[in-house]
């Protein structure tokens, strides 16, 4: 009876101590170590951030059969008692990244976190802070401001808007103009891109309050015209777009210099493409060009041998407009490598001048945000 009597409180202490190892996979709790991501919103606590860079995702979906994490690798997540299904990632890159919960299969935002307009839809996002953020972080100096503008477009025969960065002192000089920079997002994403993703406005305001760069306005249009994506009609339409549309309404209702001079155009990914289908053919109107991982695509090449054959008959022109061709992108992990290194070593044989940078990482906002940050320095100077 003794022998009986010890296997059964033992068995019953074995018990208890897998189901709290079971338990502590789905349910340990973090917060003494973590902190919420700055992404999250209002008093969520989680996403969480570890110290080393990993992150903790929970969910409460009681009735789910299944949940996961989708970062671009996919994560199992594990239900507890409650309801509540939770994973701890690998640790994550610096900066901005995508992630969508698939519950049952089906894509979701995550409750817990601001949506961003990204992947075609609205998507979550998480913010990994890294030592090197200090550049878009929000610091003791004057601010400028980001403003929605409506304008009627007479290429596309709708009602279409931008986001404009103003400088600290734009509404009270009111006699002082300025130089302007037309920014494009990337494909899957719109206007809203570079502003809020890509924290330009704080991005500009470290900088000129740090002298690095001059004051300016940067104008954050919606590439999103025509057919959309990469097609010649496209690409037209976004020209038209601009020159006709754009570019009149920011020097009417703005102070800014009208000349070349203090014209920059620049863009990521598709953005890239629109500057430099756009750029390369009205170096009469940017003095700037700026293409962030990017570069003609093989299912374009009707389109870029067009475009190598325009800058094989103007490339003096081209090369004395511009006082800046600035190419940068990530390493090889971005998806625009190789098609931008076949476009530079046709810039080479063209003798097109330009000036190449990398920044470690993918193609994402992270390198992106660094590309402004270096390409902003090198403008109106």
């Amino acid at each position: 009876m003794k022998k009986l009597t010890f296997i059964f409180f033992a068995a019953l202490i074995l018990s208890s101590t897998v189901k709290g190892q079971t338990d502590g996979i789905a349910n340990k709790d973090n917060s003494n170590i973590g902190a919420p991501a700055s992404s999250n919103v209002r008093a969520s606590k989680y996403p969480m951030i570890l110290p080393d860079s990993r992150a903790v995702f929970h969910v409460k979906a009681p009735d789910a059969q299944k949940v996961q994490l989708d970062l671009g690798k996919k994560y199992d997540m594990i239900k507890n008692n409650e309801g509540i299904w939770e994973v701890t990632t690998d640790s994550l890159t610096e900066g901005f990244h995508y992630y969508s919960l698939l519950i049952d299969g089906v894509a979701v935002a995550d409750p817990a976190s601001e949506s961003f307009y990204g992947m075609g839809r609205m998507a979550s996002g998480i913010e990994v802070p890294f030592k090197g953020d200090g550049y878009y972080a929000v610091k003791n100096v004057a601010h400028g401001d980001v403003r929605m503008k409506r304008y009627y477009s007479s290429v596309t025969k709708t009602w279409r808007r931008f986001y404009i960065y103003t400088p600290a002192g734009y509404d009270a000089n009111i006699n002082q103009k300025y130089p302007v920079l037309y920014l494009m997002h990337g494909g899957g994403e719109d206007e809203r891109g570079w502003s809020t993703q890509g924290k330009t406005d704080l991005i500009l305001d470290n900088l000129i309050a740090e002298k690095k760069a001059k004051p300016m306005l940067i104008v954050m249009l919606d590439g999103n015209v025509g057919n959309g994506g990469f097609s010649e009609s496209s690409l037209k339409a976004f020209e038209s777009e601009l020159k006709e549309c754009i570019i009149p309404v920011v020097e009417k209702e703005y102070r800014v210099k009208t000349d070349s001079k203090n014209r920059a155009l620049a863009g990521l990914s598709m953005g890239g493409i629109q500057t430099l289908y756009a750029g390369i053919k009205n170096t009469q109107l940017f003095s700037y060009l700026g293409v962030f991982s990017s570069g003609w695509l093989p299912n374009l090449d009707g389109v870029a041998e067009a475009q190598y054959e325009f800058m094989k008959n103007n490339s003096g022109l081209i090369n004395t407009n511009l006082k800046q061709f600035w190419i940068s992108q990530g390493g090889k992990e971005d998806i625009a490598h190789r098609n931008c290194q076949i476009m530079l070593s046709k810039f080479k044989d063209l003798k097109i001048k330009y000036s190449y940078s990398e920044y470690p990482g993918g193609h994402t906002w992270p390198v992106w945000r660094n590309n402004l940050y270096n390409f902003a320095q090198l403008l109106f100077k």
